[in-house]
C-alpha cells in the first residue's frame, strides 16, 4: 500500500531511484446513501452514494434496473461484470453528501481500515518524516510530538503486529483504527491540505 506524501523512514529508499507505482483504480465501495436525482419532470433517477475502499472517492453510482442497494452494502464497481451497479455517474465531494450519507461516512470508513488493518500497521511501522520539523505520524489524530516519539521508539523494539499491538504497547493511543478514520475524514473535507490516505 502506498500513502500520499507521506515517505517511508528507509535510508536505502532515498539512494535509490524508485518508481512511483501507479494509482489504484476503485474496484469495490460501499453504500452510504441512496437518494433520488430529479433531472426532469418525467424521470427519477435512484443514484447511491458510496465511497470506494482503495482510495476513498466518494462517488454517485447507478444501479442496474430492479436493483435495491441497502446502506453499508459492498458492491463491485469494477471494469469486469457488475452484479448491482450499471454505471459510475460521477465523483462527489463531501458537502455534497446527504445527511444519511454523512452519518454513515465513518461507519464505512471503519469497515474499510479493518479490513485492511495489515496496511495500516505497515503506515505506524515505516511512515517517515514529510520535513525536518514534521513526522507523517504527527497528522494523525491523537499523535503530538511526545507521542509520536513514544510509537517510534516502541517501533525500533519490535515492528508493531496489530492494531491491538499498538493499544497494549503505546497506552496512550486507545484507538488507532478510530484515528485513521478521523484522519480520512479530515483529509474528505479538506480540512487539511496534506494527503496520506485520501487520493488528490
Amino acid at each position: 500500500m502506498t500513502f500520499n506524501r507521506a515517505p517511508y523512514n528507509n535510508r536505502e529508499h532515498s539512494r535509490e531511484h524508485k518508481e512511483v507505482p501507479q494509482e489504484k483504480k476503485e474496484e469495490f465501495a460501499i453504500v452510504l446513501d441512496v437518494v433520488f436525482s430529479n433531472q426532469n419532470s418525467f424521470k427519477s433517477d435512484e443514484i447511491a452514494q458510496a465511497i470506494g475502499t482503495t482510495n476513498y472517492t466518494l462517488l454517485e453510482l447507478v444501479p442496474k434496473p430492479g436493483v435495491i442497494l441497502k446502506t453499508l452494502q459492498k458492491v463491485y464497481i469494477g471494469d469486469g461484470k457488475r452484479d448491482e451497479i450499471q454505471y459510475i455517474k460521477r465523483s462527489l465531494f463531501s458537502d455534497k453528501m446527504s445527511s444519511g450519507a454523512k452519518s454513515e461516512l465513518s461507519y464505512a470508513i471503519r469497515e474499510i481500515v479493518l479490513e485492511r488493518e495489515s496496511e495500516y500497521v505497515e503506515f505506524f511501522n515505516k511512515a517517515g518524516p514529510i520535513s525536518i520539523r514534521m513526522h507523517s505520524l504527527e497528522l494523525i489524530p491523537g499523535i503530538g510530538k511526545k507521542h509520536m516519539l513514544d510509537l517510534l521508539h516502541e517501533r525500533e523494539k519490535k515492528p508493531f503486529e496489530s492494531f491491538e499491538d499498538i493499544k497494549v504497547r503505546c497506552t496512550f493511543f486507545s484507538d488507532p483504527a478510530k484515528a485513521i478514520v478521523d484522519r480520512v475524514i479530515m483529509e474528505l473535507d479538506a480540512k487539511d491540505d496534506m494527503k496520506i490516505f485520501v487520493r488528490k
